[in-house]
């Protein structure tokens, strides 16, 4: 046995009792001719002391450096009174060591372990073994089993069965890049590797099972973001012979006892969670994923526009604004000229020609748009605070929407509008079906196996873009978590919406036909969701990208530093698999050059 005890099981009433501990050498200190180590466990740190009295001890002491993996036997003590640390769980004890054994030196590490300072990530994910020794990071791994632990036992307890589904599944596009696996049986063929289980658990749900879930890996050769990787983890639901909500009841009953659970200290800011439509989300907030953590809300200037002596004022679809209070901008005074080019810079690359403003300085209102505004236009600006200002959005609805979302998020950004510890969460249901695509094509908005209102199945036929979809996200601090929907489950429905987006009897009946037979057995009603674990809990852990909370992560570039990969195959292996590249780039240097790999 190489260790007795651990950080979690030491404590004052071991004092004077032997033990045998393990681990890592956290941090190292002289003082006055004792040497102290925080050796460091899975679970924390323990606080050893070398006595050169035992020269024998003292000297391998003597040689030790961090990150030494050692293991050592020794006497609990009380620390002296004074001495105490009040941070750590083993604060009030130290171990005197009586023998230490090195199990395995160490390099320097490149960059060091035991301090909280920002590290380049390139580093940090190159050596994500060392990353995952450091304290924050062992915290959002633990904290994420945790998580996941919690929403099994939640699901169990409310009879849900998990049931894996296959890795290697057919190709049936559903929106996004799928990863193709060829296979090496059948030369020529190919399985992807799952965006979702969306279409498995659906034929779950034909099987009988009613109540369905799964810790689900999926795969989408995507660009990354910061809440986006090629590979990550879903909590996947499915139900049977239930409605909208009823899938909603348990998804919000998962969250809020989860959260009251692991993050006490967290407030949520509504309960039970509110609900927004799409339409009005739009609306108000710009965002079909709005944060509800501050105002800023959008207000419509359409008719007060009109009124106006500029043809881009009265003449627009659209007028909405943004008023940025004295409240919200608290000790700011106002926003600057550069700032205002700032943020006319970021609506612009949202479609948005530009961007108005009105705002009063010493007492009189200011804007480029002066001229054109008399007395009459001015009298709904004669309440504003010095410093206050209303950006305008002018153009199309959607676009004056969308441009006016990301402003109203960068200015919340600015002025720190939005507290960390304030979990606002919100319902966002009444999706469109459809969305308008390339060319006039019409695209699913969520996936092709959404089931429309029923009250806009006339809608189909004449005017598709006007449906609605039984289709609900649940958005977190301004994003989305979560989404699902009740899904198709008569197979005339499913298949007339596959020929309004265009797919050919031939194509439905190669992508989907497994689908439509199913259905022809007797498909339930049935219905579902899907949470982005990994997201979910960057939040919760106040991480600003997903990759601080998985283990090992890809890069921006969907490139392993650690592992470099991916990376080229033997000619050997691509006859196997029947593959020969048009570009064969045989050396590391190029293949790197092309993933973007610094």
């Amino acid at each position: 046995m190489l260790r007795t005890h651990d950080s979690t099981n030491l404590g004052p009433k071991l004092a004077g009792k032997k033990v045998q501990l393990a681990g890592w050498i956290h941090r190292r200190r002289d003082h006055g001719g004792l040497i102290f180590i925080d050796l460091r466990d899975r679970y924390g740190l323990i606080q050893i002391v070398f006595n050169p009295k035992d020269k024998a001890v003292f000297k391998i002491a003597e040689s030790l450096r961090p990150e030494y993996v050692i293991s050592l036997e020794g006497k609990v003590r009380k620390r002296p009174k004074g001495s105490e640390n009040k941070d750590l769980a083993t604060g009030g004890i130290e171990v005197v060591a009586e023998k230490v054994e090195v199990l395995n030196m160490a390099e320097t590490p490149p960059f060091e372990i035991d301090q909280a300072k920002d590290i380049n990530e390139e580093i940090r994910l190159k050596y994500r073994y060392l990353d995952l020794r450091r304290e924050r990071m062992r915290d959002n791994i633990v904290f994420r089993h945790q998580a996941v632990k919690f929403m099994r036992d939640f699901l169990d307890k409310k009879d849900f069965l998990e049931i894996e589904t296959p890795m290697l599944i057919k190709n049936t596009p559903e929106g996004a890049r799928e990863f193709l696996v060829p296979s090496r049986k059948h030369p020529g063929s190919f399985f992807v590797l799952p965006q979702s289980p969306q279409q498995l658990k659906q034929l779950l749900m034909v099987s009988g099972f009613e109540k369905y879930f799964q810790v689900a890996r999926c795969f989408r050769d995507e660009d990354q973001r910061g809440d986006r990787l090629p590979e990550f983890t879903q909590l996947d639901i499915e139900m049977s012979f239930v409605d909208e909500a009823d899938i909603l009841s348990v998804a919000e009953e998962l969250v809020l006892k989860l959260v009251a659970k692991l993050t006490p200290k967290k407030k949520v800011s509504k309960k039970p969670i509110p609900k927004l439509t799409y339409a009005e989300a739009m609306s108000r907030f710009g965002s079909d994923r709005p944060d509800l953590r501050f105002g800023l809300e959008l207000m419509d200037f359409t008719d007060w526009a009109k009124k106006t002596k500029s043809d881009l004022l009265n003449k627009a679809e659209v007028v909405r604004g943004i008023k940025v209070s004295r409240a919200e901008l608290a000790k700011k005074e106002t926003f600057t000229r550069s700032e205002i080019d700032e943020l006319t810079v970021l609506v612009k690359n949202y479609s948005l020609g530009g961007l108005a403003y009105i705002t009063k300085r010493d007492g009189e209102l200011t804007s480029p748009l002066m001229k054109f505004i008399d007395g009459k236009s001015q009298a709904i600006f004669k309440d504003l605070e010095n410093g206050e200002i209303v950006f305008f959005g002018i153009g199309e609805e959607r676009t004056v929407n969308i441009a006016l979302g990301a402003l109203r998020d960068e200015i919340a950004s600015r002025l720190k509008l939005a507290d960390a510890n304030v979990l606002s969460f919100v319902w966002v249901t009444d999706f469109p079906l459809f969305a308008e695509g390339e060319g006039g094509k019409l695209d699913a908005e969520h996936h092709p196996f959404t089931a429309p209102n029923p009250d806009d199945l006339s809608k189909l036929d004449k005017k598709p873009l006007e449906a609605k979809a039984l289709a609900y996200d649940l958005v977190l601090n301004g994003s989305e978590i979560a989404g699902g929907s009740i899904r198709i489950h008569e197979p005339k429905l499913q298949q007339k919406i596959f020929e309004i987006l265009g797919l050919s009897g031939k194509e439905i009946k190669e992508r989907f036909g497994h689908l439509l037979k199913a259905f022809e057995y007797g498909a339930p009603p049935h219905g579902g969701i899907a949470f982005g674990l990994d997201r979910f809990i960057m939040i919760l852990r106040d991480e600003e990208t997903i990759r601080e909370v998985i283990a090992f992560p890809k890069n921006q570039n969907a490139y392993d530093p650690m592992l470099e990969t991916p990376s080229p195959v033997s000619e050997e292996n691509l006859r196997e698999a029947g593959i020969q590249l048009r570009n064969n780039p045989r050396t590391r240097a190029k293949f790197g050059a092309r993933q973007g790999k610094k």
